[in-house]
């Protein structure tokens, strides 16, 4: 657990992809609501290194996405998970899991992967 977006480090982020996840989501607090002052601004420009590495790669920027929202948005963040959620179904399994031969399985909403 970390107590800000703005603590994940963007070898965390790669970790999942390489454990088998399709995709990664990012939730951070609004922009400019942040308590830690910038978390969520250093959160997104890890989340677009990230996916410009994953792009260089081959194995596609487009399976990481970062979402702003308050606490009290549960019903948002439900949206935006189901976004997700059909976002990454679209493009199919990661390369990542295509070469070595099975799909791993993604971790489900609030599981640690």
């Amino acid at each position: 657990m970390v107590p800000c977006t703005g603590r994940v480090e963007e070898v965390v982020m790669m970790k999942a992809f390489e454990n088998g996840a399709d995709g990664v989501m990012v939730v951070g607090c609004l922009e400019g609501d942040c308590h830690f002052l910038e978390g969520n601004l250093r959160a997104r420009r890890r989340v677009e290194r990230v996916a410009a590495l994953l792009t260089d790669a081959g194995i596609g920027g487009e399976r990481i996405r970062m979402f702003n929202l308050s606490a009290g948005e549960g019903s948002k963040f439900a949206a935006y998970a189901e976004e997700m959620d059909q976002h990454i179904k679209k493009l199919g399994p990661s390369p990542i899991n295509i070469v070595r031969g099975t799909p791993q399985p993604v971790a489900s909403q609030g599981e640690r992967t």
